[in-house]
């Protein structure tokens, strides 16, 4: 590839031609981009059919669009009732409802799509894999997030998207610039699968190494403590002192948001993991006034959206009311990193539709404090926690490789594709 001067070339009129600053050397010396509204160059499909036509695995929606690589998963279910919007091979499928614009898929069969999905086929000035990179842009995101008039909704506005200038090259370059994204994408995905093996594997592993409900022995021992008879039963509030997270009111109010102080988020923990350093919202000092400050260490629980998920603040934050946090743990029954495991299957309960005195469906303060932690004697404690904890260095390590991968995507797309400020002096 090759960095171009955007003014080395020009148009008939003596203006600029657009140009993005990397270029296949191939296309060195190829013509500037054209730009067109999006609804000249690509048609947003209507067309409808019924449920009856479409079959699980060929249903996509906003939930199972998978964000930056544009794979999906199998829908966990059909609507009931309604039609859909048949897609084809070779249409692009984005997410309408914010913040999920990013969710982008290329399908390669037939299909319908929920209403929340958007369908748009490239015309022929547009190569059809090129058309999804071009709605990942994040110009694109940027002008469907504020609509055409500057306000922003909650929804994507269809009219503002047709709107939109779509900026292209010739058909080679846009295939050569397709290939090249589709090839990243191929890595993520792939390096996304060994993160969800990773996942698995700990997930079978936890439930051998600690007792089914109603045991007070593991399925799998580790050697030195086949022998080492049962595990005590103990309350999570005889172990340590459960606390909720508080919010300032009202949201938004910049008195409270916005400040030097880190917001534990749930995106924040999906995407860290283990150790979690909130990079998603902050409050100002007297909004953390309002909240629940804990220190660094703090072992956390979400408790609404994401039931169970579990995780350690890596930095002092606040936490908010879709948390639960264990402090003044005594480890001299249980060690934070055991406990961190212990309650992990919580989350996995809650997946399978396990019960504990409704706990999964509404994780209140007294519901976590009253579950039961099942101990062995500290040696065995530690054993358990070491096995596990290399597990999660793996994960964490696979999950960093990602982050890489999508950051060097996505400033490679911010190379290959003009800038929102060229467009503006077109």
């Amino acid at each position: 590839m090759s960095n171009k001067t955007k003014t080395s070339a020009t148009k008939d009129d003596g203006k600029p031609a657009l140009l993005p600053k990397l270029r296949f050397p191939e296309f060195q010396d190829a013509e500037g981009w054209e730009v067109g509204a999006l609804g000249k160059v690509a048609e947003f499909v209507s067309e409808r059919i019924s449920l009856e036509r479409v079959e699980l695995e060929n249903y996509v929606s906003t939930e199972n669009i998978l964000p930056d690589y544009g794979g999906i998963t199998r829908a966990s279910k059909l609507p009931t009732t309604g039609s859909v919007t048949r897609f084809r091979p070779n249409d692009t499928l984005v997410s309408n409802i914010r913040p999920y614009l990013k969710k982008v898929w290329f399908s390669n069969k037939d299909g319908g799509a929920s209403n929340d999905v958007i369908v748009i086929r490239a015309k022929h000035k547009l190569f059809t894999q090129y058309l999804p990179f071009l709605l990942k842009n994040d110009s694109f995101i940027d002008y469907v997030m504020t609509g055409a008039k500057g306000v922003k909704m909650p929804r994507g506005d269809i009219d503002s998207m047709k709107e939109y200038p779509a900026f292209f090259p010739a058909l080679a370059e846009q295939q050569k610039i397709a290939d090249c994204l589709s090839s990243m994408d191929e890595v993520i995905a792939a390096q996304a699968w060994k993160l969800d093996a990773l996942k698995t594997h700990k997930k079978g592993l936890i439930q051998q190494l600690f007792p089914d409900d109603g045991a007070t022995q593991p399925r799998l021992r580790f050697p030195g403590f086949e022998n080492a008879g049962n595990w005590d039963v103990r309350r999570l509030d005889s172990i340590g002192r459960v606390i909720r997270g508080a919010s300032p009111r009202p949201q938004g109010d910049p008195r409270y948001y916005g400040g030097p102080v880190p917001r534990l988020m749930v995106q924040d923990v999906t995407r860290d993991g283990k150790w979690v350093t909130p990079r998603i919202d902050s409050l100002t000092n007297e909004g953390a006034k309002l909240s629940r400050p804990c220190s660094a260490g703090t072992l956390t629980i979400v408790c609404s959206g994401t039931v169970g998920v579990v995780s350690f603040l890596a930095v002092d934050a606040c936490i908010h009311d879709g948390f639960l946090a264990l402090i003044d743990i005594n480890e001299s029954i249980a060690t934070k990193d055991f406990l961190f495991h212990s309650l992990s299957t919580l989350r996995l309960q809650f997946e399978e539709g396990a019960t504990h005195g409704g706990v999964f469906t509404n994780l209140t303060t007294s519901g976590i404090q009253q579950f039961e932690i099942k101990c062995p004697k500290p040696a065995e404690q530690q054993r358990i926690a070491a096995c596990l904890s290399n597990l999660d260095d793996l994960i964490t390590t696979e999950i960093q490789k990602i982050s890489v991968l999508r950051s060097h995507k996505k400033g490679l797309m911010q190379q290959l594709f003009p800038s929102p400020e060229d467009l503006k002096h077109e």
